[in-house]
């Protein structure tokens, strides 16, 4: 297998590529340096727990088409060709044949899946000239659920309030996901953390509740209706009681 991996910057330096959050771009780069010489992988899930990428990062590159996922499990780099250039006397040929035979290429040179030709005197439907027996069922974008901003959320917080909490967290992913479902959005998030880090920052009492477990907790809706953050003299003088955490 060549040893030797490109990349164009037609494909990378696109607003849709630039547009991901750095984790989804750097799991992209690295799925590619570990892709066969036709752009196949088959140990995505490996790869994205040893960068350190989140399963929202790989959904993100589905949902953009980055790379298709086939039924076996085996992903492919839907722009691999437009990368890389192999040469033919270190080039091997993908091991996955019955995937491959799935795909077409387009003018750029882009993996398309084969598309379905319908003859008019039957109901059946041919995959190009090649019958395949089973459609191998592929990644849909539109059944797959919008991957939420656990990392925008945090690093604000983080950069707010001066802590360095994980956005990899399960706790803070679960408590931002169940906001999420009540239809709260990202800049709900960061009104909130914005109200009360006005308010408990200078406080060395209340400071310390400046995490995902109470600011994105039961009492948010509170939190982000208040009309002001009260100020830390307030506390302990009664004032402020429903404000605070527990």
């Amino acid at each position: 297998m060549a040893q030797r991996r490109m990349f164009s910057k037609k494909i990378t330096d696109t607003d849709m590529f630039l547009d991901m959050p750095l984790s989804a771009q750097a799991l992209y780069f690295h799925l590619n340096m570990h892709a066969d010489d036709d752009g196949f992988i088959a140990n995505t899930k490996t790869i994205r727990r040893m960068v350190g990428a989140s399963d929202d990062d790989l959904k993100l590159l589905f949902t953009k088409q980055f790379v298709f996922a086939f039924e076996s499990g085996v992903v492919v780099i839907k722009d691999w060709k437009i990368h890389n250039y192999i040469r033919k006397d270190t080039y091997n040929t993908t091991i996955y044949g019955e995937e491959k035979k799935q795909l077409d290429e387009d003018v750029n040179g882009s993996y398309t899946f084969r598309r379905r030709d319908v003859d008019d005197s039957s109901p059946q439907v041919r995959l190009g000239k090649d019958r395949l027996g089973k459609v191998s069922k592929i990644y849909s974008p539109a059944k797959a659920e919008p991957p939420l901003p656990y990392k925008e959320i945090v690093d604000y917080l983080n950069q707010k309030a001066g802590t360095s909490y994980r956005a990899s967290g399960k706790k803070t992913q679960s408590l931002i996901k169940a906001r999420y479902n009540e239809s709260f959005k990202l800049d709900d998030f960061k009104q909130v953390i914005d109200n009360k880090v006005a308010e408990w920052k200078t406080d060395n009492h209340m400071a310390k509740y400046l995490r995902p477990e109470t600011l994105f907790g039961t009492k948010f809706e509170s939190y982000l209706n208040q009309s002001k953050a009260s100020s830390p003299q307030d506390y302990g003088g009664g004032q402020v009681a429903d404000n605070l955490p527990w």
